[in-house]
């Protein structure tokens, strides 16, 4: 193994020099160039969707993630936030590889091997019509009792709520590994009436949490759905914390009277917390998950019930895989510039901190059967996207201490409003955009931020007066500004815009800021579900076998939600979605 492990390093080794690329023009190439196609291939070869016979290899050879990350790199993709992905995420066998990290970030690194590579188009664009009508006339490949579309948060949990009340599951994503938007979630999760919020001597109610939501989501929220999310909100913190989930840590969204969102201790991000706990639980639980897999077509039958979906999988091509129950977890359409465009034209051209995944799959195929839909075209723009980028500056930075300040350095608005009004107000400063301020001690309390300098996102000064002008803000504006609101933090009431909350004054240098705007963050709306998650037609009636939890749909949020709401929704309606799932296919 360890000589192994050194020849594909030396292999590597001499590919950068460039010569073994002109005879080698791609991985799988290469590999068979050293032994054989079983280099990475079983045999007889068959590759499935996932790949995972492939990524084993890549692992058995060259390491898992913790061996090749190397804290030398300015940026490393073997430590990165997605957690241990697939290897062939980013590299391939027979084509172009793909740093998938720029999906997201700009990072200007070097070609990566086998950049030469011919480039194929996309295994999954565009979705062949003649091939799905061929996979539904040829009926289910394979059957099971309960499919889940979409692997991140809904999806998971759907997933391990209906492995546990005794249901087959094959749980599927078109994205080359699992997460979702989820993964790249943020601030934490909202719930009441948990032992972290007793611990930290917070007093709260779930007519709280209600009243909170319904007043974010400008009282248009479904009334049954926001009380359901609230009274299991802290079971649902039990639950992830039973999987192996650590959210000790509490602080204060926007919106929000008490500290109620629920994060992972030191200031880390909630999202990989999160999907890596259940990405281990699925995998645990033997639940059926495949990746590089497009649901592409809800099946029904002459009475209108849904009996499976047909999958558009990378390498098993176009098959229909027979359900009792079907879950829809495929998130929303904040990267789908044609839905924005269609339905918010306002934000058509917003930048989005959405994954790529989110394309909006799921309501247009729930559509295409006459689901309905709720609050369709109410769209969140998130306050704080890092200007001129699709990295979201998450709202704990402001929960936790931060302040925000626009061009000259005076703020403008509470901190801890609700999204729409704090992007609103942006809107209407100078060069719609901002600044969140911040010292040395909100720095070394939230990880967060130092994963913004790691992205050299931050400016820095160690006087107030050298950020001022690092940042192009006018001097004394921004000392005008610290100093009045640490003489609100000592009084502990702000006299200027009603902040409620300011757990740390700005004292400590060094002080930093990061510049932003808004941009898409979260479609509220989707198709329409009642309590017991079941989709709804057009007549509000529930369409037999067809379930859905998340992003995908509309009602929970009304036309704005609060900060911390999503993976409650994701965690508490993707177990409720994926219990009744299982019932609905016993019972069948």
């Amino acid at each position: 193994m360890k000589l192994k492990y050194l020849v594909s390093a030396m292999a590597l080794v001499v590919l950068s020099s460039g010569t073994a690329m002109a005879k080698t023009p791609d991985m799988g190439s290469f590999h068979a160039d050293m032994g054989s196609c079983q280099s990475c291939h079983a045999k007889p070869i068959k590759v499935t969707d996932s790949e995972t016979h492939e990524n084993a290899q890549c692992k058995s050879c060259h390491g898992e993630y913790a061996e090749l990350a190397n804290d030398k790199l300015q940026f490393d993709p073997h430590n990165s936030h997605l957690g241990d992905i697939n290897c062939t995420s980013c590299h391939k066998g027979h084509e172009e590889p793909k740093f998938y990290c720029n999906e997201c970030h700009s990072f200007d690194i070097k070609p990566m091997p086998f950049s030469d590579a011919k480039k194929k188009k996309p295994w999954d664009d565009g979705w062949d019509q003649d091939k799905i009508q061929k996979a539904i006339a040829a009926g289910p490949s394979e059957t099971t009792q309960v499919l889940v579309v979409g692997a991140g948060s809904a999806g998971f949990n759907a997933s391990l709520a209906a492995k546990k009340a005794g249901a087959n599951v094959i749980l599927v994503d078109k994205a080359p590994f699992s997460g979702g938007n989820s993964m790249i979630s943020a601030g934490g999760m909202n719930a009441v009436g948990t032992k972290q919020q007793t611990a930290h001597g917070v007093e709260d109610k779930v007519e709280w949490f209600i009243e909170d939501a319904m007043k974010g989501g400008r009282q248009q929220n479904d009334i049954k759905l926001v009380t359901i999310l609230a009274e299991q909100s802290a079971d649902g913190v039990q639950w992830l914390e039973s999987l192996g989930a650590n959210l000790d840590d509490l602080k204060r969204s926007g919106g929000a009277r008490v500290d109620r969102t629920h994060r992972p201790h030191g200031g880390k991000s909630s999202g990989p917390e999160i999907i890596d706990t259940l990405r281990k639980a699925a995998k645990e639980q033997g639940i059926d998950t495949r990746l590089n897999s497009r649901v592409v077509k809800l099946v029904v039958n002459d009475d209108h019930s849904v009996v499976g979906a047909v999958v558009h999988g990378k390498h098993t091509g176009y098959y229909m895989i027979g359900a009792k129950s079907v879950v829809l977890a495929t998130g929303g359409y904040g990267m789908n510039k044609e839905m924005i465009a269609y339905y918010r034209p306002t934000m058509k051209d917003m930048t989005s901190s959405n994954n790529i995944t989110a394309t909006g799959d799921g309501v247009l195929m729930a559509k295409e059967i006459g689901a309905s839909m709720t609050d369709i075209d109410w769209v969140q723009a998130h306050p704080t996207v890092g200007k001129d980028s699709r990295i979201l500056i998450s709202e704990t930075v402001r929960g936790v201490g931060a302040v925000m300040v626009n061009k000259d350095g005076n703020r403008f608005i509470s901190e801890l409003t609700t999204r729409d009004k704090a992007s609103d107000a942006i809107l209407k400063q100078p060069g719609q955009f901002a600044w969140i301020i911040f010292d040395n001690q909100l720095y070394k309390k939230a990880k967060m931020v130092r994963g913004y300098d790691h992205l050299e996102m931050l400016y820095k000064g160690d006087t107030v007066e050298q950020l001022a002008k690092s940042t192009g803000m006018k001097v004394a504006d921004l000392a005008k500004t610290v100093s009045d609101y640490n003489g609100y933090v000592a009084s502990g009431k702000d006299t200027a815009f009603g902040r409620d909350d300011m757990p740390l004054n700005m004292t400590q240098s060094p002080y930093y800021a990061v510049k932003v705007a808004p941009g898409i963050h979260h479609t509220m709306g989707g198709v329409a579900i009642n309590t017991t998650a079941s989709v709804l037609d057009l007549q509000s009636k529930p369409i037999d076998g067809l379930f859905a939890a998340g992003e995908v749909t509309g009602g929970v949020h009304g036309y704005n939600r609060l900060g911390g709401n999503a993976i409650a929704d994701t965690v508490v309606f993707g177990r409720i979605a994926g219990d009744n799932a299982a019932k609905h296919a016993l019972d069948k």
